[in-house]
């Protein structure tokens, strides 16, 4: 059975020496690039490879991107074949923010037509509460060939989030925290607020007490109440870079809520563009 959503601890537990399985620590930080790889140098998942975010999980940024745009899908199918992964490889990536950079790369990879890849339900946290096994020794890895079957409706440019808010043919949910939606604070981009006509719904809403996701039919009742009749297929996903939006599309897949997509560039590529339109408050 492939893991295509979330998987548990146990589960990851029983196949840590599965050669067909490949681990990858997402530790990240945005106000400290290097801390994710230290942390991983100090303690890590056994057999669990390091991704940085900007470095592995995203391409150069110009002008007209946001922070975090889409890498070149040849190169990271490269890195992947490096990492030991092929089309049979069951991935699991985890981090310790509930997810929030690990579903970054479980995106990327159904990106590039690659399903059996599953997040950590709870985190690193959750691991380490229940003093399952750490190592500081970098794994043995045997390269793969990688071979992507990109799925080029998986995002949205910004062009095409202009049309749909424009037209109305769809729904924009932003993953920020509402602060930032309503354009209160900004820690990140040189501008606040939101685009307009979008919905507000943090991915820490998808989230029990504890760090894990809700089950999948608090899941969907969640994202019901904030599309109402609005069919999977015609939303969009954004926050400030297209890093934690990952999160909110990961809930809805595992809610059984498939065909979203994601706006790669989000709040920090909007802004590029002073013609585009900004809102503020709710």
């Amino acid at each position: 059975m492939a893991y295509t959503t979330l998987i548990t601890t146990g589960e990851l537990a029983d196949h840590l020496e599965d050669p067909g399985w490949a681990v990858f620590d997402c530790r990240f930080i945005l106000t400290d690039p290097g801390a994710g790889r230290r942390a991983y140098a100090a303690g890590h998942i056994p057999s669990a490879r390091y991704a940085h975010l900007n470095e592995d999980l995203s391409g150069p940024v110009t002008a007209s991107t946001g922070r975090h745009p889409l890498p070149d899908p040849g190169l990271l199918a490269e890195k992947l074949g490096r990492w030991g992964v092929d089309q049979t490889t069951q991935v699991v990536a985890y981090d310790d923010s509930y997810g929030a950079m690990a579903a970054r790369l479980w995106w990327l990879l159904r990106w590039l037509g690659h399903d059996a890849v599953a997040v950590l339900d709870g985190d690193l946290r959750a691991w380490s509460r229940e003093k399952r096994p750490l190592t500081t020794a970098e794994p043995v890895v045997t390269p793969r060939i990688f071979t992507p079957r990109i799925r080029a409706d998986a995002w949205l440019d910004s062009a095409a989030v202009e049309r749909l808010v424009q037209t109305g043919d769809g729904v924009l949910l932003d993953a920020r925290a509402e602060e930032r939606f309503r354009g209160e604070v900004e820690p990140f981009d040189r501008v606040a607020g939101h685009v307009p006509g979008a919905i507000s719904l943090p991915f820490e809403d998808n989230l029990q007490p504890s760090g894990r996701f809700l089950p999948p039919e608090e899941l969907r009742g969640l994202y019901h109440q904030a599309l109402g009749d609005i069919p999977a297929d015609r939303v969009a996903h954004m926050c400030g870079s297209g890093v934690t939006a990952c999160h909110n599309l990961l809930a809805m897949e595992h809610a059984g809520l498939a065909g979203a997509r994601l706006y790669v560039g989000s709040w920090s590529e909007w802004i590029t563009d002073p013609r585009r339109p900004i809102a503020r408050g709710d």
